[in-house]
């Protein structure tokens, strides 16, 4: 009986706040005002959020030809193999990362760089005994 009294009076008491807005709204002033700020950031104690991190794993492998591969592996999934890659996009790709990777990037293409125009070089010597040589025999 005493819960059908208590459930009778909260519910009087209800009726009583909903008929004056105004003297609710004056109380809801006060309590703001009363009220602690609240406080940012996660409450002491509690575990921080763990961020989610993707492994990925992209590796470039160059030759002393200039000829350039990538691969990408996603955790312990490989995604590709072997992709040729033109010097130039390498190069370009390691300028927008950082210019720690960049340098040594560079070097490494200049040098295949000066490689291939020194066996262009002997290519075009071979190619001119060649003509030589062909000219001599057609004499």
């Amino acid at each position: 009986m005493s819960l059908d009294t208590t459930t009778a009076q909260q519910e009087q008491a209800t009726d009583e706040e909903a008929t004056t807005p105004a003297a609710d709204s004056a109380a809801d002033a006060d309590t703001a005002e009363d009220a602690p700020k609240a406080k940012r950031g996660r409450a002491k104690g509690a575990a921080p959020r763990k961020t989610r991190t993707v492994e990925l794993t992209l590796t470039v492998t160059g030759t002393a030809d200039g000829d350039w591969q990538a691969e990408l592996k996603h955790g312990s999934t490989w995604v590709a193999r072997g992709l040729t890659i033109p010097a130039s996009a390498v190069s370009r790709a390691a300028k927008e990362l950082h210019e720690d990777l960049s340098t040594p990037i560079d070097e490494a293409i200049n040098e295949a760089r000066a490689q291939q125009q020194a066996k262009v070089a002997q290519l075009e010597a071979e190619l001119e005994q060649a003509k030589q040589a062909l000219a001599e025999l057609n004499r």
